[in-house]
């Protein structure tokens, strides 16, 4: 097995993609990263930064679907003092950050127009100006892109140009989905475990037919979900990560907790929207589960019932 594969997975999909960061990390090609949400599109992009002759230089990454339009050239090229309202000093941009190491642009195709314009000119030049400023700067970055989008149909719907494309996809990789690997999901599902078992010096492990319901599950979310998940489960755990049948109707509007309160949408049956509520309630006092059953207005015993755990009255 390819050494990068080990970050990845252990399926024949996870050692193909691992093959394809060790062919095209050496190099300085441009790399387009296709991936959905949650698969892992950053954790490629820093592999194949560190596996390059740029490993020691900086890896800036930057969200280009969260910058606005006003902002994008002072972002990625940086400004000078006094160059508009509210500049009271010198600062250098994403490219000026990253230079001689990686530049990651993630969800690339989410990127304002008017801003590609301007990637467009200085992945041509190797050069820019500061916003305001009149000095050359010359830069030696490696891209790397990514993107949930299947960017010919990002082009087709006008919000993506193709010159740009044909500039960033000179080595073209796509992450498969956690659903096209299921192998990987007990072997990923334990890495998360023993990352937090490390951090809380605990020695939690999963039940029984833990990782069977995971392995039974699509993951729409992918890796993230998975690990989202996995947390969860240990947060609730005492010593045993119990983890039930997924419901896949439920799980793809999941409910969103903000501020203190639970939004659980309108059609969700009744056993998982109190589920929800006693998961959030217990996330919310941090795994206590005394504290949480006085909130809920039940004892401790139908807490545990609730969960689906084995109640020990010793450990209450």
């Amino acid at each position: 097995m390819i050494k990068s594969s080990k970050i990845l997975g252990r399926s024949a999909a996870a050692f193909d993609l691992a093959r394809s960061i060790v062919k095209a990390a050496p190099t300085d090609a441009s790399v387009l990263i296709i991936g959905e949400s949650g698969t892992g599109k950053e954790i490629v992009a820093r592999a194949l930064h560190n596996r390059s002759n740029r490993s020691e230089q900086a890896f800036v990454a930057i969200n280009c679907g969260a910058i606005t339009p006003t902002l994008a050239e002072s972002e990625l090229f940086g400004h000078e003092k006094g160059s508009f309202t509210g500049a009271a000093a010198t600062s250098i941009g994403c490219f000026e950050r990253a230079n001689n190491g990686t530049l990651f642009l993630d969800e690339v195709t989410e990127m304002p127009l008017a801003m590609q314009v301007l990637l467009l000119r200085v992945l041509e030049s190797g050069s820019y100006h500061r916003v305001g400023g009149s000095t050359l700067q010359e830069v030696n970055v490696r891209i790397i892109a990514a993107t949930n989008r299947d960017p010919k149909e990002a082009i087709q719907a006008g919000i993506f140009r193709s010159d740009l494309l044909y500039r960033l996809a000179v080595f073209p990789i796509r992450v498969p989905s956690l659903r096209e690997r299921k192998p990987d999901i007990a072997y990923l599902a334990q890495r998360f475990l023993d990352e937090f078992n490390l951090q809380e010096n605990t020695q939690k492990t999963f039940s029984a037919d833990a990782l069977q319901n995971l392995e039974a599950y699509n993951w729409p979310g992918n890796i993230r979900e998975l690990k989202n998940t996995v947390m969860r489960a240990f947060i609730l755990a005492d010593d045993k990560l119990a983890i039930a049948p997924i419901n896949p109707v439920f799980s793809a509007t999941p409910p969103e907790v903000k501020h203190g309160y639970l939004k659980i949408p309108i059609g969700t049956p009744l056993n998982d929207a109190q589920q929800a509520i006693v998961t959030a309630t217990l996330e919310h006092y941090d795994g206590d589960k005394r504290r949480a059953a006085l909130a809920l207005g039940i004892s401790t015993k139908t807490l545990y019932n609730r969960l689906g755990q084995p109640h020990n009255a010793s450990k209450d």
